[in-house]
């Protein structure tokens, strides 16, 4: 270890330059605190390398003097995978300025970018040569690239294109010695050995720091339809997705679900939000269609499944949408869950994955077993019901969360109950948040255990060292500050 930790911000400012280090006395706080506000971690410095170079001196230095690295994106993350621990020793990695896009190429359909750019600039970089890059999620205008590959980000059009790990073709990643894996490959078939990039996808910092990507472009929607349904259960919009699924196959590309009473936390709580529909069901389901072929009229064969839904008793009513403005409005609804859920009180959320065919007695039976355990939450839930993924959440009262030690036992339950009932239904506890520091404990608690041993396995083979992005997914041993 250096004599001082002014040595180490004098030696990381020769490195990315002296405007690109913030240190501890400084404004640190929009990159120790998660995006939830529920941990708070410490940083000898936040470091922002220009360059995949940089990115790579910066590991060497830290590995050399034991110091542990926190790569970071957005920091838009849900489970704390990018927030540093409350240890002496930590650096924040950075990423915004690798926000170059390198090449796009219509021809092969790619797109190479650097890690930094912002989920939002690459699909505008994408739009101006008339392709498409689907990923989609609220955070879109803040997310980055190196943060949505390394938790494997889903978001609402994986029904039809799948979640990043799909949407990736290659990998710039600088690995926790400071060698740089280059396999920024644009190829659609490689099968050379071991597909490698697949272990820094969904591994959250914690094998090496993406820098940059190639990612698949697609063919642009050209005409599109969306509707709103109003439903008594799950069991209809399931049903609903397989009539729309024998009617228009890959046209069908989002389908989301959210309770009445996700919409109304957000309906009480996120102003610049207006519902646009009544609330008269238990449940509402968003029903996109698309096509890549312009001046195609997807409202007729959607307006035909919909009414033959109707009258089979599969739903209440339907609200077609007849602009594009009014599409935005059901949106964005849509979009302002993690915000309003936020703002309504302490959340305990969830990520779970359930089978198709499971998850309509999932919800039954998850609300009702919460809500005998828990009587005061207030039960939530929206999801990806396409793909099996729903988000169970419990808003608890703030003033009941102000003991830690209260709070922390709450959590557990809420979170025993949960993960029991994913269990049961064959389900994962991630879908597409990933695990962190919150879900560390309840991977340990339900993975099979040959799944840790060879995920320490991979870990100890890549960073022996312990340092890049510590306690994330597991606890690990970390080499100590020499």
């Amino acid at each position: 270890m250096p004599e001082s930790f002014q040595d180490v911000l004098a030696e990381l400012k020769a490195i990315v330059g002296d405007n690109y280090v913030i240190d501890s006395t400084g404004d640190q706080e929009a990159y120790v605190v998660d995006w939830r506000g529920r941990y708070r971690g410490h940083a000898v410095a936040v470091v922002k390398p220009g360059s995949t170079a940089e990115v790579a001196a910066v590991v060497r230095y830290c590995v050399d003097k034991r110091l542990s690295i926190v790569p970071q994106g957005g920091n838009t993350g849900m489970c704390g995978a990018a927030t540093p621990d409350d240890g002496a020793f930590n650096v924040v990695i950075r990423l915004d300025r690798l926000r170059r896009v390198r090449d796009v190429s219509p021809l092969a359909n790619t797109i190479t970018v650097e890690a930094g750019c912002i989920l939002a600039e690459v699909q505008a970089a994408a739009t101006a040569v008339d392709r498409y890059f689907p990923l989609s999620l609220g955070a879109e205008g803040s997310c980055q690239i190196g943060g949505n590959i390394s938790t494997n980000a889903g978001g609402t059009a994986v029904l039809r294109y799948g979640p990043m790990r799909d949407l990736v073709l290659g990998l710039e990643v600088v690995l926790p010695d400071g060698r740089i894996f280059n396999g920024l490959r644009a190829l659609r078939k490689d099968n050379t050995g071991y597909a490698l990039k697949q272990l820094f996808i969904g591994a959250e910092g914690t094998l090496g720091i993406v820098t940059a990507a190639v990612l698949k472009l697609f063919a642009p929607p050209r005409s599109s339809a969306l509707a709103l349904l109003k439903l008594q259960n799950v069991e209809q919009a399931l049903q609903i997705m397989q009539r729309l699924r024998g009617a228009v196959g890959d046209r069908l590309g989002s389908l989301e679900i959210m309770s009445r009473s996700q919409i109304e936390a957000i309906a009480e709580t996120v102003p610049h939000v207006t519902i646009p529909f009544e609330l008269t069901t238990p449940w509402y389901l968003i029903v996109e269609l698309t096509d890549t072929l312009a001046g195609i009229d997807l409202n007729d064969p959607l307006a035909t499944v919909l009414s033959d839904a109707m009258d089979a008793g599969l739903a209440e009513d339907a609200v077609l949408a007849s602009s594009l403005a009014q599409a935005k409005a059901i949106w964005a609804v849509r979009h302002s869950v993690s915000e309003g859920n936020k703002r309504s009180g302490y959340v305990v959320s969830h990520d779970s994955v359930v089978p198709l065919e499971r998850q309509a007695a999932f919800v039954t039976n998850v609300e009702a077993r919460i809500m005998a355990a828990v009587p005061h939450a207030r039960v939530v839930m929206h999801g990806h019901i396409g793909d099996g993924n729903i988000h169970v959440v419990a808003l608890i009262d703030r003033d009941r969360c102000s003991d830690p030690a209260t709070t922390a036992d709450l959590v557990a339950e809420i979170n025993e109950i949960v993960d029991n009932e994913t269990a049961a239904q064959g389900g994962a506890i991630s879908a597409e948040h990933g695990i962190g520091i919150t879900n560390r404990g309840r991977l340990a608690r339900v993975a099979d255990p040959l799944d840790i041993d060879l995920m320490r396995g991979v870990k100890q083979l890549l960073d022996p060292n312990g340092l890049m992005n510590p306690d994330k997914i597991f606890a690990n041993k970390r080499a100590g500050a020499a």
